[in-house]
């Protein structure tokens, strides 16, 4: 039986660095929300993946 792996989080975007904590994924901060949304839909086009807004201050970038 094969296991692959076909969701993961490819990049982290995030305006406070206490609400991220290392991982596999780049972690971008941004200075303001305009920055941070700028930088997820531009992430997530570069990457093909989808962007997720965490409502924390955070944004996740995920391959489906």
């Amino acid at each position: 039986m094969a296991v692959e792996l076909n969701k993961f989080i490819l990049a982290i975007i995030a305006l406070k660095p206490e609400k991220v904590a290392g991982g596999g994924a780049p972690v971008f901060y941004a200075e303001n929300e305009e920055e941070q949304g700028k930088l997820a839909l531009t992430l997530s086009r570069i990457t093909e993946g989808v962007a997720h807004d965490l409502e924390n201050g955070t944004y996740v970038i995920v391959k489906h």
